[in-house]
C-alpha cells in the first residue's frame, strides 16, 4: 500500500513548513511519515532547513547553531518529536551552494546522529548528490538510500545508477512518473518516492500505479486517495 509522508511536515494546517510544529500536524493529521531538509552550521550542528539562506539573509553553514531563528530546529529536536513517523531525511549537500561537503563528513555525521537518536526506527536517507549517497553508504550499508531526481529527469539512467550503487529508493518528481516507471523500478528491487504529489488527480494517478510512498503537501488528500 503506498505510504504518506508530509512534505517538510504539514505546513498546509499554517504551521512554518520544517518546524517541530509542522511534524506535529503531521502526525496529528495520521501521516504515515514526514521528509525534511538536513544543513549543517559552521559549528558542527545538524539543523532541519530547506534553504542554504534564512529569510533574514543569513548563511546557515556560516553561522553557529546559536546564531539561527528559533523556528530552526536542531535534527535531535526533530526525531524527538517525531516518534513512530517514519522520516525521509534529506542532505542538502549541493555543490552550488555554501557549506557543499565533497569529504562525506556531512553524510557519516548524519548517519551517526541517526544511529544514536532513531535506532530502530523507519529511516530514509536522501539526497540529489550521489557522492553523499555513496557515504552514506559506506558509513552504514543497511540504512535505505534514495536518489532524488529532477524534473525530466531519465528513470532508466536513474535506475541503473540504483542498482550499481546500492541504492535502494528512487525519488522522482511526479510529472516524470508513469506506468512504465512503476514497473523498472520494482522489476530492478527498487521502491518508488514520488515527489510532491498534490493534486487530487495526481494523487489517485500514483497510488493506482502502485508507488511506495507519496510526499506530499496536501495530506488530507493523498490519506483519501490511498483508502479509496
Amino acid at each position: 500500500m503506498t505510504r504518506v509522508f508530509a512534505h517538510r511536515g504539514l505546513h498546509a494546517s499554517g504551521a512554518q513548513e520544517n518546524t517541530l510544529a509542522s511534524f506535529e500536524a503531521a502526525a496529528d493529521a495520521g501521516a504515515d511519515g514526514v521528509e525534511f531538509d538536513v544543513r549543517r552550521t559552521v559549528d558542527g550542528a545538524l539543523v532541519v532547513h530547506h534553504d542554504a539562506v534564512l529569510p533574514g539573509g543569513g548563511v546557515i553553514a556560516e553561522m553557529k547553531v546559536a546564531e539561527l531563528d528559533p523556528s530552526v530546529p536542531l535534527l535531535a529536536e526533530v526525531i524527538a518529536t517525531c516518534g513512530q513517523l517514519a522520516m525521509n531525511v534529506e542532505i542538502k549537500n549541493d555543490p552550488s551552494e555554501p557549506g557543499y561537503d565533497p569529504t562525506g563528513g556531512l553524510a557519516a555525521q548524519v548517519v551517526a546522529e541517526l544511529a544514536e537518536l532513531a535506532s530502530g526506527a523507519d529511516v530514509i536517507i536522501s539526497s540529489f548528490d550521489p557522492g553523499t549517497l555513496v557515504a552514506v553508504r559506506a558509513a552504514d550499508p543497511d540504512v535505505p538510500i534514495g536518489l532524488l531526481l529532477g524534473w525530466g529527469a531519465d528513470i532508466d539512467a536513474a535506475v541503473e545508477t540504483a542498482r550499481l550503487e546500492g541504492f535502494g529508493c528512487l525519488h522522482p518528481f511526479v510529472g516524470d512518473v508513469d506506468e512504465s516507471a512503476v514497473q523498472r523500478c520494482h522489476a530492478s528491487g527498487l521502491m518508488l518516492n514520488v515527489w510532491t504529489v498534490d493534486t487530487p488527480a495526481d494523487l489517485t494517478t500514483m497510488v493506482a500505479l502502485g508507488v511506495d510512498i507519496v510526499i506530499t503537501d496536501n495530506v488530507e488528500g493523498a490519506l483519501l486517495a490511498v483508502s479509496s
